[in-house]
């Protein structure tokens, strides 16, 4: 039995998928002690690892992201994304590290795992030498010299002796003037944590011992220097719930289907939940349309939905994807996993964070379509989900990758991971 130490950043999308692992992680024997911000401490609980609740670290709600941090109000595009690395990941690092090295002192874990935007975790593992597991929470974002900077969802992979002086230059223009002050915010957070700044650009970050990666690797750009270290897991998906809570209008759903008429579902995930940005286009432009039309939004609409849509703030999934015939998303990583692995074909509207990379993905994959915006028009939405509809190739690409998925079981595979890493530790020993 080990005592693992496990840090997340306050948002949902980076705790669920690691709640997979820990349960996987506490069933085979292991001790576990969760840091994590105080909105996750029942769920936390519920698996049985011990929460530790934030003394200097931050501890907002992402359910209203803007109030919880006003320096994000009112900004779009790359000012948003900048500040979004500066206030949620980069300067709570040495907080984060601080509350972690009051832990590890009742605790003395023989491991942290934590998602990869936990920097605090990272210096930590470095401080104090044991083996660390980073989770990844979303697409892969390392450098390469076989694709563009990650961020703005630029052009595709290129692995030719052309392509690869395009990405540097690329690399030079992203880290060194668009991301330029992130960069230097990141290496003086560092400094100030006792650390030298060292070399790295905070889009260089991956532990060195294993990083724990949820998708497939058909997924995932072609890259002839991936680390070592990275690992494919598959898909940190939740498995489908004993007694699943459904809607009133359920049945209709149902017979919709069986006269085949096809269930499209459109979704903003946890995060940028303006249903203004995707789901009211979606609902507007697909209203004309033969399908039964799936929200899933938890804020009011401006307007009734049509009457082939029908609105919930929460469908479980694994009842409700096997009836999908096109998901429209903005492109949240957990989602479009979850969909994937159903056999779904997607249609992508990512804006904001890292979701313009995750639906460039989608699109090179052959999975779906990316729109290259995050607040389309209902006509740019019907146009792409029709053309989904009716065209074989992004279901069979979909249910490509689902036939590789379903041998893989991400928690199990994330904990023997974690397993090997600290025997590997313990060996050396």
């Amino acid at each position: 039995m080990a005592r693992i130490l496990v840090a997340t950043v306050p948002l949902t999308g980076h705790v669920e998928p690691m709640r997979l692992v820990v349960r996987a992680l506490i069933a085979r024997g292991h001790e576990v002690q969760w840091a994590a911000a105080r909105k996750f401490a029942a769920r936390i609980e519920a698996t049985g690892a011990t929460y530790l609740p934030p003394d200097e670290a931050p501890d907002w709600d992402d359910g209203d992201v803007d109030s919880a941090l006003p320096v994000l109000h009112g900004r779009t595009g790359l000012a948003r994304i900048k500040a979004e690395l500066l206030e949620m990941f980069i300067r709570p690092m040495g907080a984060q590290l601080r509350d972690l090295e009051a832990a590890a002192a009742r605790f003395a874990p023989d491991a942290i795992v934590a998602d990869q935007a936990h920097l605090g975790a990272a210096l930590f593992a470095e401080r104090r030498r044991i083996p660390w597991a980073s989770l990844g929470i979303s697409a892969l974002g390392i450098p390469s010299v076989d694709t563009a900077p990650f961020g703005p969802g630029w052009p595709l992979p290129r692995r030719t002796p052309a392509g690869r002086i395009r990405n540097r230059l690329l690399y030079a223009i992203v880290h060194r003037l668009l991301f330029g002050s992130v960069t230097r915010a990141y290496r003086r957070a560092r400094v100030a944590a006792g650390f030298p700044a060292g070399r790295r650009s905070y889009f260089d970050f991956l532990s060195p011992d294993v990083h724990l990666q949820p998708t497939v690797a058909s997924f995932e750009y072609p890259r002839s220097d991936l680390p070592r270290q990275v690992r494919f897991i598959g898909p940190l998906v939740p498995p489908a719930p004993a007694a699943a809570v459904l809607p009133a209008w359920w049945p209709e759903l149902l017979a919709a289907h069986a006269r085949g008429t096809p269930i499209v579902l459109v979704t903003q995930g946890t995060l940028a939940t303006d249903p203004a940005a995707l789901i009211e286009p979606t609902l507007a432009g697909l209203a004309g349309e033969e399908v039964f039309t799936v929200a899933t939004c938890g804020r009011p609409l401006a307007a009734p939905a049509p009457v082939n849509a029908r609105v919930a703030a929460f469908i479980p999934y694994a009842a409700l994807l096997p009836l999908v015939r096109v998901m429209v998303t903005n492109a949240g990583y957990g989602g479009v996993q979850m969909a994937l692995q159903h056999g779904v074909p997607l249609v992508a509207a990512g804006g904001t964070e890292e979701k313009p990379e995750i639906a460039a993905r989608i699109a090179w994959c052959g999975a779906g379509l990316d729109l290259h915006t995050g607040t389309p028009t209902p006509g740019e939405v019907r146009a792409a989900t029709l053309r989904v509809l009716a065209t074989p190739k992004f279901r069979d690409r979909a249910r490509g990758l689902a036939v590789e998925m379903e041998p893989l079981h991400g928690p199990e595979n994330a904990a023997t991971e974690i397993e090997r890493v600290i025997a590997q530790l313990r060996d050396r020993v």
